[in-house]
């Protein structure tokens, strides 16, 4: 049997407010958490992760809905009476039992001891933006770094065959 994937929960609105290059566009929230469902969907891939981003929507009257972004990638909007901090915690603790890793990423005091309880991983969300850069920077680095120029120059006589460049060299000698 192969090993189950580690599942990442994500407290969207908590890592917006904590990011500083999320923290900016506070005022468009739907640029913001498309910028954050970006970076995650890259980050999941890259490590192969399962990722859940919750965002509250405790304030409003409409159903819980989820968007199933890629086989393993979903985000929640919670419906009506329904917190963030409430769906992470039901996620966490159905994770767990299905006997897989969890990670709740928050930086939510009280959610964070809930989320020990539960059996589940907590990261800090300034110290998970710290992990999202580091492999952003690590991608980078093994899909950009092959691209470099030859060290030796490529001189056209390496290109022939010795009889064929013979023959130059007796035409260049010719002209001097």
């Amino acid at each position: 049997m192969s090993r189950k994937r580690e599942h990442y929960i994500i407290d969207g609105y908590n890592v917006i407010n904590s990011w500083p290059e999320l923290i900016r566009l506070r005022n468009d929230l739907s640029e913001a958490r498309d910028q954050l469902i970006h970076q995650l969907a890259e980050y999941g891939a890259y490590e192969k992760y399962d990722i859940t981003i919750v965002f509250d929507a405790m304030f409003t009257d409409d159903e819980e809905h989820c968007d199933q972004v890629n086989a393993h990638m979903k985000i929640i909007y919670t419906g009506e009476g329904e917190t963030a901090d409430s769906r992470i915690e039901r996620l966490a603790y159905d994770s767990v039992r299905q006997g897989r890793e969890v990670h709740v990423v928050t930086s939510d005091g009280a959610e964070q001891s809930v989320i020990l309880g539960a059996g589940a991983y907590r990261i800090p969300s300034l110290e998970f933006r710290k992990a999202v850069h580091r492999a952003k920077k690590q991608l980078k680095k093994e899909y950009l770094g092959h691209v470099t120029l030859p060290v030796t120059r490529l001189e056209v006589e390496d290109r022939l065959d010795s009889e064929t460049v013979k023959k130059l060299d007796i035409l260049r000698k010719m002209r001097h």
